[in-house]
């Protein structure tokens, strides 16, 4: 009898994860099929923020392209923690570079909190000359119609914030191919379905947009300055407030830095965590996005060689759908288009983060580990033996 039962929890749980994929579909399609809005109208100028910590792969691309704008009138602001961080000499080779645009580097010393990307852009915003402010990641690059494009939702009153989706820079190597992967064929996919259902209530790392206005509104970036998750804490904040969160369908790309197996587990592991603690039911409901084990799980119960290659079947069909409702259609990824075949073992190895998140509570970014706490980031030891002030 409990075997019987079992079997049947079994199966019944490997349909869901066939359910969210379909959903997923649904909603890269309805996406995707939403009128895009005229970039074309007033250009107010523009303050871009970049918190920066450390020369990331790529760094002067990625740079360069906010400097390439179609934009009559913008600054940008780099800020680091210290005199001696190693961005500094690409930062004033960009200066250099393009000596008709303000760009302007800041140490920001004096910490607002223990998250260092929040502190820097709690200096920046102080700095900045402008009203709207754009806030980057230091990993981004974009086109040069990026600003016309993030800028134009903000015409309308009731647009609280403006994010947009990102796909992977790969540069050949498996581990930053697979962690590309991961944003087409499963974050962003997540993102989308979060839309449809409920509608847009956080903001992407790798481009938020607001007004100093609605800033001061949440606080500023002093309340987010523990916040493990601030990009998500600014456009929940800014939702609760009444204001819409505009999802943008152009999108930008970061670079998939992970070189080893270790950075790749390290980078995932801390963003599961971060998801953990800032939203625990979200945590739990990743398991039923899980297709690959639960299906396996289903074969094996199956009563029936022809059922349990029916799961395994199914599981292969929807998720390389959602790959490429996503990825391959939706975003134009070409790591998407030419690695799809890596999906399942993408799979396998985030089945396995989403168990070891049960039992980590500690993450390390930037050389410093953390506790994470109820959404708050908590400096223990350094790697270093030091204590983060």
């Amino acid at each position: 009898m409990f075997a019987t039962l079992l079997r049947y929890i079994v199966l019944v749980g490997a349909a869901l994860p066939f359910a969210y994929f379909l959903v997923a579909i649904y909603s890269a399609w309805s996406f995707s099929r939403r009128p895009r809005k005229d970039p074309a109208g007033p250009t107010p100028p523009v303050s871009i923020l970049k918190p920066v910590a450390g020369l990331e792969r790529e760094a002067y691309e990625n740079f360069a392209s906010f400097c390439r704008q179609d934009y009559p009138e913008y600054e940008i602001l780099f800020g680091v923690a210290d005199e001696e961080d190693p961005a500094i000499p690409t930062i004033q080779k960009l200066i250099q570079d393009f000596p008709h645009l303000p760009i302007r580097l800041l140490i920001c010393k004096g910490k607002k909190g223990s998250n260092p990307k929040v502190s820097k852009l709690c200096h920046l915003v102080r700095e900045a000359r402008h009203d709207l402010l754009v806030i980057s990641d230091s990993d981004v690059r974009v086109a040069p119609d990026y600003l016309r494009a993030i800028v134009s939702p903000l015409r309308e009153t009731h647009v609280g914030a403006v994010t947009c989706l990102y796909s992977g820079i790969a540069e050949g190597r498996l581990w930053s191919e697979m962690e590309a992967l991961y944003l087409t064929s499963d974050f962003l996919a997540g993102v989308l379905v979060a839309r449809q259902l409920e509608g847009v209530k956080f903001a992407l790392g790798a481009t938020m947009a607001i007004t100093r206005e609605r800033l001061a509104e949440i606080g500023g970036f002093e309340a987010l300055a523990d916040s493990a998750a601030d990009d998500f804490e600014l456009g929940n904040r800014i939702a609760a407030r009444g204001y819409r969160v505009e999802l943008l369908a152009c999108s930008v790309k970061t670079v998939c830095a992970s070189r080893t197996a270790r950075d790749f587990f390290e980078h995932h592991i801390r963003w599961t965590l971060i998801i953990r603690h800032s939203r625990p039911g979200g945590y739990w409901g990743l398991l039923f996005t899980q297709g690959l084990p639960w299906s396996v799980a289903a074969a094996i119960a199956a009563p029936t060689r022809t059922v349990a290659v029916a799961y395994l079947g199914t599981y292969l069909l929807l998720r390389l759908a959602v790959v490429f409702a996503v990825g391959v259609w939706g975003l134009r990824d070409q790591v998407a288009r030419r690695k799809w075949w890596l999906v399942p073992l993408r799979d396998a190895l985030a089945f396995l983060i989403w168990l070891a998140g049960f039992f980590q509570n500690r993450i390390h970014w930037r050389g410093v580990e953390y506790y994470i706490h109820e959404g708050r980031l908590i400096p223990t030891a350094s790697r270093g033996g030091t204590v983060e002030e």
